[in-house]
């Protein structure tokens, strides 16, 4: 079979890239390996089912507070106005988005990716099937790598794919408990505390039946079970059933190239687009295979494979700013337990919680509130220099 594009990977960014371009015409393949979820929190933003038409039914929970929770239990509760967060789970949204993009003409294939070949007549994706029998060759024109932090594509093609950073992460999919005031079916809590991740956060994120509890970590040695079973105990979960378990890498920065200069593009996790800080990253994906699939469109409209290039470029022109600063935030707060109550303190500030959502709902930075902008950033000094005690905020 030959193709004009060949995807590795079917999650949201895969998936994305696949549906963009079989929409647009072209001969697309998506090749997905069957039968893993990623751990994810399923926060979605109302950018994101907007812009990508995420159809209600997907959505199994709308959640209307943010709790920040710090190192001495601190719980400060942040409104989400005039909209909501919305949490999928990603068993059913990355399938969902597999089968629009079929249904929009891209051919489905379950396997493993192998690696890529090239001879005189062109390149050729290689996977074995599913049932483990022999190797698989399919001819495309180019090759969009959508496959995970540590993505196989990046490290055999494209420079500096084999050094990407990340954090592990893991989490405990549970039976949802009854309503109480540790627990709010419509209301995600982030735990800031050094006993439960040293250098991330954990995390409790209603889906509706059903809850995703867990932390992520770039330190060796922490033991994630034991870390998320302390989380469950401490949010009153340790008796709720355990549906699943599942753990994956996050990359932590976006990858200096995304292409090979000749054939191959890389989008989502593989490219390392998970937002510093926060490690949102469904959005983010969905939006680098979008950029892929345009970026591979210029380069088999032109025959000019430098075209590649403008899936990283156009990425970072509207979010390189915005990782930037979450980045800092990152650095600054999560080095140990008195950063982190410092920045839970300086969430109480009114300002500090419209303009972070604000730019969350929106995905780019406010600029309509200079004063708020002003404000933000002297209390920021004061606390990371200790000049403000966390309990006068």
């Amino acid at each position: 079979m030959s193709y004009d594009v060949v995807v590795v990977g079917g999650g949201p960014s895969g998936s994305t890239a696949a549906n963009d371009l079989a929409s647009a015409g072209y001969k697309v393949a998506l090749l997905d390996r069957a039968g893993r979820i990623k751990p994810c929190g399923g926060a979605i933003p109302p950018r994101l089912i907007a812009d990508f038409d995420i159809p209600d039914s997907q959505l199994v929970a709308r959640i209307q507070t943010a709790r920040m929770i710090s190192p001495t239990g601190r719980a400060v509760d942040i409104p989400i106005e005039n909209g909501f967060v919305g949490m999928v789970d990603r068993e059913t949204f990355d399938e969902f988005l597999r089968e629009r993009a079929a249904s929009s003409g891209a051919t489905r294939l379950t396997g493993t990716f192998l690696r890529i070949e090239r001879d005189a007549a062109g390149t050729e994706v290689v996977y074995r099937d599913k049932s483990g029998g022999e190797e698989t060759r399919l001819r495309t024109k180019l090759v969009i790598g959508a496959d995970g932090a540590r993505s196989n594509v990046a490290k055999a093609e494209v420079p500096g794919g084999d050094r990407i950073p990340y954090v592990i992460a893991y989490h405990e999919i549970i039976e949802a408990p009854a309503a109480s005031n540790s627990y709010d079916p419509h209301r995600c809590d982030v735990i800031y505390d050094g006993r439960i991740s040293p250098d991330f956060y954990g995390w409790v994120f209603p889906h509706g039946a059903q809850a995703s509890v867990g932390m992520g970590t770039g330190i060796g040695g922490v033991d994630l079970k034991r870390a998320t079973a302390d989380l469950r105990a401490s949010a009153g979960l340790s008796g709720c059933e355990t549906i699943r378990r599942e753990g994956a890498p996050i990359p932590l920065r976006p990858l200096d190239r995304w292409d090979n200069g000749r054939d191959v593009v890389l989008a989502g996790d593989a490219a390392g687009v998970v937002a510093p800080s926060s490690g949102e990253g469904i959005y983010y994906a969905m939006v680098g295979g979008r950029v892929a699939a345009k970026a591979a469109t210029a380069a088999l409209a032109s025959g000019n494979p430098a075209k590649l290039r403008l899936a990283r470029k156009t990425f970072l022109k509207e979010h390189g700013t915005v990782f930037k600063v979450l980045r800092s935030m990152q650095d600054a707060y999560y080095k140990s337990d008195e950063r982190r109550e410092r920045f839970v303190s300086l969430c109480h500030d009114i300002d500090v919680q419209k303009l972070t959502f604000e730019a969350y709902m929106n995905k780019k930075l406010v600029h309509a509130r200079p004063l708020a902008h002003l404000k933000i950033g002297f209390k920021n000094i004061t606390h990371l220099l200790g000049l403000v005690r966390p309990e006068h905020v």
